[in-house]
């Protein structure tokens, strides 16, 4: 029952409203606010939108969701978080849902919310991404989705239900999509939120790939954040999510790198080494349900690559220590690219993510050697397990097949692990 999550959740939530952290210090006195958008689409389930549009905003600006926790709403997450201080920053523009059912939770729980444009609070959610890219022209390969809490849960579901509308997710203390689900009408699952719910990583996929059946796209990047303190939603989520979502990315559960960032994190990313890897798993030591602090936000941002804009043109990066050749071969509708990456420093480089901007109207249906998400726009592309490594003079070959528009010209803005590459 509503009542038994509220219940279970208030008094954590009570401490995450009184500590959660003060937004940072934003650009010179910006004069943007939060504005309420009343009519946006479909909308099942009455949720209320609140849009946050920066002073300046990037050319086809990228599109943050921004979800909260239960008994929260859009303005409180707003008001509590730094997602707006980092779009007066980068220049993205900011979507905070609000639910409005009893104790103000978002559903994850119904049929209707775990299945794509079944109903309920995930359609009113895409509604308003649609309304935002209509309206201010933002970059539709460039949407992205993060929440804490019961907005994490709806992280995983957005991701599973939409793969074709959101690029990355970030979800913080939340569980694996599907596993909140219930056929009695109660949005509060027990077995889930102590941890007790485990699956194969297949079982996990199937739930994910089941609520768009026949989809063969790309598919979101994910980052997921818990702390081993948990004892609101356990800490067991934290690795069911990561089985899940390593195997709708086909990537090994075996990470690729671990490392800490800070004292008492540990970080480990699978399917690639880089900045943007396919998935990437945050464990706070210690940490409880109201983890979200400062500074955590800015990375999700980073994971996103929306720290790579700004409102404004900045000097070109110096180059680093790669060089690009890249041809292709075109036809009516489509094109195969062939990019070959050739390390020209002195040392290794051992996993790589490779950035790179494709023209207008592309989109890469295939492709081998490496993993490429999202499908157009600003792609990375992040090495497979047997081309990990590039030794000093040695060069690796990736490419892909993509659809076009009318331009079929060869992709630009090479990057490797975030310094820009040569082209030859």
């Amino acid at each position: 029952m509503i009542g038994t999550l509220v219940a279970a959740l208030l008094p954590m939530l009570a401490g995450m409203l009184i500590s959660a952290p003060a937004a940072s210090a934003a650009p010179a006195t910006p004069t943007a606010t939060l504005t309420e958008v009343t009519s946006f689409g479909s909308n099942p389930s009455n949720l209320r939108m609140h849009l946050y549009v920066p002073d300046s905003v990037t050319e086809r600006p990228a599109v943050l969701v921004a979800q909260h926790w239960c008994t929260g709403t859009g303005p409180v997450f707003y008001a509590n978080t730094e997602f707006a201080s980092l779009a007066d920053q980068y220049g993205f523009i900011v979507i905070y849902p609000s639910a409005t059912r009893s104790g103000q939770c978002f559903d994850v729980s119904s049929p209707e919310a775990l299945r794509r444009g079944g109903g309920s609070d995930p359609v009113g959610i895409r509604s308003m991404v649609d309304y935002v890219t209509r309206a201010y022209d933002a970059d539709t390969e460039r949407v992205f989705v993060t929440g804490v809490s019961s907005g994490a849960m709806m992280t995983n579901v957005m991701l599973g239900n939409y793969p074709d509308v959101f690029a990355a997710g970030a979800a913080f203390s939340g569980v694996p999509f599907g596993c909140f689900a219930t056929t009695d009408g109660s949005g509060w699952n027990s077995a889930c939120a102590n941890g007790t719910i485990t699956h194969t990583p297949q079982e996990w996929g199937n739930l994910v790939r089941g609520s768009y059946p026949g989809y063969t796209g790309p598919r979101p990047r994910m980052q997921i954040w818990h702390g081993t303190a948990d004892d609101t939603l356990r800490y067991p989520n934290f690795q069911e999510q990561i089985k899940q979502w390593t195997d709708v990315h086909g990537v090994s559960q075996t990470p690729a790198m671990t490392d800490t960032p800070q004292p008492n994190w540990t970080r480990t990313r699978y399917g690639g080494t880089g900045d943007q890897t396919p998935v990437e798993a945050i464990s706070l030591q210690g940490v409880g349900h109201n983890l979200i602090a400062s500074g955590m936000a800015a990375r999700a941002i980073h994971f996103f690559g929306l720290d790579e804009d700004g409102p404004g043109p900045g000097p070109d990066p110096e180059p680093g220590d790669c060089k690009v050749a890249v041809t292709t071969n075109t036809w009516n509708s489509g094109l195969t690219a062939s990019v070959t990456v050739t390390n020209t420093g002195t040392a290794p480089v051992n996993g790589w993510s490779l950035g790179l901007t494709l023209p207008g109207g592309q989109k890469i249906t295939s492709g081998w050697n490496a993993t490429f998400s999202p499908s157009g726009g600003r792609v990375t592309a992040t090495n497979a397990a047997y081309n990990a490594a590039i030794a000093p003079g040695a060069s690796v070959n990736i490419g892909y097949q993509a659809t076009h528009t009318g331009d079929s010209g060869p992709p630009t803005a090479f990057a490797l692990n975030g310094s820009s590459c040569t082209t030859a």
